[in-house]
Parts: C-alpha cells; structure tokens; sequence
C-alpha cells in the first residue's frame, strides 16, 4: 500500500484521481486556482503541478537539435525553450496553489525536473512526488527524490522494462519506500487504440505494487476500463476550456468531463468489488422466477406423477427441478388440482 499524506493508495482504497494542471494556468495565477477548484468540485482526490524552468529543462537555442516537430499544434514549431517558457508554472506561485488545494480539501503536490526543482519543493514540504515518463531515465534525479524518503508516483512513458527496473531500484536505493507505477503512453493527445492498457495488470503483477494510468486521450473510456483492470489511480489533464488554448489543452478535459470521469470511476469500482458467490439483494428478490415441479394436469390420490402431469417451470414455488428423476413414479397422497407447486408432503414415502 502506498500512503501520501493522509491519503492511502492500493487495494481497499478508492481509486486515487489526479487533476493535472501542467501549463493549462496559460500563465494566470488566478486561472490556475480556478482549475484547483474544478477539480475540487468535479470530486477529484488530489491536483498536480510541474515544477521546472525552460533553465532547469533545456537551453536556450535554435538549433534544429531544439525545434519541436509534434503533431500537437499548440507545440509545433516551437523550441524547446520557448515551449518551457510558455508552459512553465511560476515557482512563486507554488506555495498559494498548494494552500488552495489544501483548502478545497486536496492533496497537492508536484513533479520536479531538476535537483533545484527538489530541494524547492522540500521547503513546501510536498508530501509525495511525481516522476514524469520523460525523466524516468534522469537517474540523478531520481536519486535526489528517493533522499527525500517520500512516496513516489512514476510514469512509465516509453521506458522498457530494464529501465523501470533500473529506475525502481535507483529509488528504493536513495530511500524511497513506496512507489505507485503508472502506464502511461507519451503522445499528447494519445489514441486510443495506442493505451495497450492491458500493461497494467502486467505490471503490477511483474513488480508486485499498485499500478495506476497517466492518460492522455480525450475519452474517459480508457480510464474508466483501466480502473477495471486494476488501475488504482487514474490521473488526467484538466482546463477549464480547451478552446481557451493552451500548452496541453488539446488533450485536457475540461470540467464537466472530469466530474463525469470521476462518477464512471467511482460507479466502476463500486461494481468491481469482491469475489462473490453470494446472491445479491436483487437476485434473492427474483429467486422465486427460477423453475420448480408443479403439477400441470389434475391428479387424483393414488394416481402416479408423470411426464404429462408434472413439469419443471417457473416459478419457483415448488420442489427443485433436480428431484423430478425421483418425484416420477411415485404417488400422490391426495387429489391435487393442476397449478398446484409440488411439494414433499403431496408425495407418497
């Protein structure tokens, strides 16, 4: 089980959901408050920052090395700087956005992508970190998060198998504890027909701990089957309008949407549950459809059951069909009109 904050993750726990705000602040403080309360209201569990300068992320250059070639229009064109420029969330917004959240009664915290980005978020005493799928190579990143001892979120993004191993045993190494592994496909958007989320019950079964999905589609479909196949936490982007623009809005969800994929989540794992072999409420109230003996022509006392005078049929008033072999041939104790349920006592011993 993976505990952050108060909050616990795994089996026996809800689904934890993560409000990613990324760049979708399209650089005003007041809208990135905006979308904490969304996510607030919309019923997710916790928000999400990333916390980087284009300094912190990459250099500033022109070179073709640097000049972004995305599908993503939003990015195309770009450079890696100007990207990072424009997407970043302003350090000295972090501490009113974490109050906030605490506020609207949600766990905050964030990914770093440099050392500096760490020992910042140290001082606001973040109470777990996210590592994103790009930096799951970064092993001195990875190295400086696992110091903090604090319970770590990893995608997995385009990492092989060696290097998530490689990336988990980093952090286990430096003194993290508890890390969740999300599946995550790095495309922005992501297809659907691209999520192979059946990579989730592989992975927690390959590394024996809670999995989850960073998903980048526009449908909740993904998510919501994700969460069927053990998922237990499902984070998404979130804006408060794609048409507003935005570093990631062509592949956030805007509110409505996120209140509706946290009811499907929510509905999902109620109707997930437990291995049962109980009868639920409803079946036990339509038990009396199954089929039963009754006696379906007039029968006089001392006259034989047959085929033609007894019959398995519903309702279920009557004696279990797998005792007609034995009910034929015997006799009845007294007359007994047709439409009558069979029972032990209309049976001679």
């Amino acid at each position: 089980m993976f505990k952050a904050g108060k909050r616990s993750i795994g089996h026996g726990h809800p689904v934890f959901i993560v409000a990613e705000i990324s760049g979708n602040h399209n650089g005003d403080i007041k809208r990135a408050l905006a979308i904490i309360d969304a996510a607030a209201d919309a019923g997710a569990d916790a928000v999400k920052l990333q916390t980087y300068t284009a300094d912190t992320v990459t250099i500033d250059s022109d070179l073709p090395y640097f000049k972004i070639k995305s599908k993503n229009k939003e990015w195309r064109g770009k450079t890696l700087y100007q990207l990072y420029t424009w997407a970043h969330t302003p350090w000295e917004w972090h501490k009113e956005l974490f109050a906030h959240a605490r506020k609207r009664g949600l766990l905050c915290f964030s990914t770093p992508f440099d050392e500096t980005a760490v020992d910042f978020l140290e001082k606001l005493k973040v109470p777990a970190y996210k590592v994103a799928s790009f930096e799951i190579v970064d092993i001195p990143l990875l190295e400086r998060i696992g110091r903090t001892k604090k319970p770590v979120i990893m995608s997995r993004g385009m990492a092989t198998l060696d290097e998530i191993r490689l990336a988990m045993r980093t952090l286990k190494k430096a003194g993290t504890k508890d890390i969740v592994l999300l599946h995550c496909v790095s495309a922005y958007p992501a297809k659907p027909e691209e999520m192979n989320i059946a990579t989730i019950p592989d992975l927690a079964k390959r590394f024996n701990i809670s999995v989850g999905l960073s998903d980048h589609t526009l449908s909740n479909d993904v998510a919501v089957a994700a969460v069927a196949l053990g998922a237990r936490i499902i984070e998404k982007h979130l804006t408060l309008s794609r048409a507003d623009g935005g570093p990631d809005a062509s592949f956030s969800l805007e509110p409505q949407e996120f209140k509706r994929l946290v009811a499907s989540v929510r509905e999902v794992e109620r109707a997930i549950g437990r291995p049962s072999y109980e009868r639920s409420k409803g079946e036990s109230e339509n038990i009396i459809f199954r089929r039963s003996l009754f006696v379906v022509k007039d029968i006089k006392k001392g006259e034989k059951f047959t085929k033609k005078n007894v019959r398995s049929i519903r309702p279920g008033n009557g004696l279990p069909p797998k005792l007609y072999p034995s009910v034929l041939g015997k006799r009845a104790v007294k007359n007994i009109k047709r439409a009558t349920p069979l029972s032990r006592r209309l049976i001679t011993r």
